[in-house]
């Protein structure tokens, strides 16, 4: 009859709008760890400090630091932070955490160009984030700083592509502009960075204006993947919730 609709096609549709494949929901789960865990090294990292430390005005990889002195050397911005270890395999870990999380989720956006360019982004900021806890800031600094900025400028711009990915996705309703914002203003915060145009945030606050919206968006957007119903690929059932 003129008016039926193959099957075949009601299940691709039905897929392609509420549902994610199975494999979705753990990497959702990695996103979420790895970024709590790299909040909850660089807490208890400041823990450990013997001189007060400042999330204004001192860096991040301050917080990796191996030795205890002044650095840059010759400033007068003195360094201590005797538990770098915790922080140093925290970011590690949250870009490995990071790096298959965001293999996993691939199936959550359409195929096509959009959603390879902002994956891609996003797991080469992974590799910069593992590349700055390996390489600490007063080891090698040309490595650590080519790392640092590896994954400031693809962890941001990895989410304002992933927000064009999102178009046409029933799946991420509300989340289009939200990922595409977060990119951007970690972009401001990279600009501010960058120029040393710190203001009342201070270069501590101005770097962890690049940093959070990535943390962040990767706890919204894998809460968000771990709610939605999955489906096993292949199976004819594709309203049966995992």
């Amino acid at each position: 009859m003129s008016g039926d609709v193959p099957v075949a096609a009601t299940h691709s549709e039905r897929r392609l709008g509420p549902l994610v494949p199975r494999a979705v929901r753990p990497g959702a789960y990695l996103l979420i760890l790895g970024s709590i865990e790299f909040i909850l090294a660089m807490a208890i990292t400041q823990l450990g400090w013997t001189v007060p430390y400042s999330l204004l005005t001192n860096y991040i990889s301050d917080l990796g630091a191996v030795h205890c002195g002044f650095w840059p050397a010759g400033s007068a911005h003195y360094v201590c932070s005797p538990w770098h270890l915790v922080f140093n395999i925290g970011i590690i870990l949250l870009g490995v955490l990071l790096f298959f999380g965001v293999l996993l989720i691939q199936n959550a956006f359409r195929p096509g160009l959009m959603r390879t360019l902002g994956l891609t982004f996003l797991i080469l900021s992974a590799i910069g984030a593992i590349g700055v806890g390996l390489s600490p800031e007063d080891v090698n600094l040309t490595i650590h700083s080519i790392s640092a900025l590896v994954a400031f400028v693809f962890g941001n711009l990895g989410m304002i592509v992933l927000g064009f990915a999102m178009f046409r996705d029933t799946r991420w309703d509300g989340f289009r502009g939200y990922s595409i914002l977060s990119g951007l203003v970690g972009f401001v915060g990279l600009l501010l960075y960058l120029t040393k145009t710190y203001g009342p945030l201070g270069l501590g606050g101005s770097e962890r204006l690049i940093v959070a919206p990535v943390l962040l968006w990767a706890i919204v957007v894998g809460l968000h993947l771990a709610r939605i119903p999955t489906y096993a690929p292949g199976r004819i059932e594709p309203h049966v919730a995992a």
